[in-house]
This record gives C-alpha cells, sequence and structure tokens, in this order.
C-alpha cells in the first residue's frame, strides 16, 4: 500500500501526449507504455503536480462526484499500475525527485 503522505512525479525519461483529453505515457528506457482515459489523465495530472497524494486526492475529490473510499481506491490502482510499467516515481512529501 501506497502511504498518501508521499508524492508522485513523472521521470524525464518518461513522455506523455495528449490525444483528444486521453493520454498516452510512453517510458523511453523500457518502452513501456499506457493509454489513460480523461479521468486517468486528469489524475495523473493533479498527482504529478501536487505536493502529496492526499493533496491530490482533495482536489480531485472537490472536483468529482465520488465517494471518498472509491477515489482512494482508484488513485492506489493507478499508481501501482504506474509505477508497475516505471512511469512515475515516487518520493517524500517535499523531497526532490
Amino acid at each position: 500500500m501506497i502511504a498518501f503522505t508521499t508524492r508522485v512525479s513523472v521521470p524525464t525519461h518518461v513522455l506523455m501526449r495528449d490525444i483528444g483529453g486521453e493520454s498516452v505515457i510512453l517510458n523511453l528506457n523500457s518502452e513501456r507504455y499506457l493509454g489513460l482515459d480523461d479521468v486517468g489523465t486528469r489524475m495523473l495530472a493533479v498527482l504529478s503536480s501536487s505536493e502529496s497524494i492526499e493533496k491530490a486526492y482533495e482536489v480531485l475529490l472537490a472536483e468529482y462526484d465520488v465517494d471518498g473510499e472509491l477515489l482512494r481506491s482508484d488513485l492506489q490502482d493507478l499508481i501501482e499500475k504506474l509505477l508497475e510499467n516505471g512511469l512515475v516515481e515516487i518520493g517524500e512529501r517535499g523531497e526532490s525527485l
């Protein structure tokens, strides 16, 4: 389980391209990629610009009409999938990644 006090960043070896509100994320080192729908794209954008996963959760909870526990689970699942493919990194809050 990933601590919501940590933060998420997109490494420099990962490219993201927006395609009509959806996105494709490519790890240039491994050539692994993942497609995200519009909600997944928004989740990653908020995650990567927030100081912690918890702060991103709060922003997304305010934006979407969703149960808080479902959103936590969806964020956890997305981050785990992105980590598995080397598309994001996790660091301590305030840590320079």
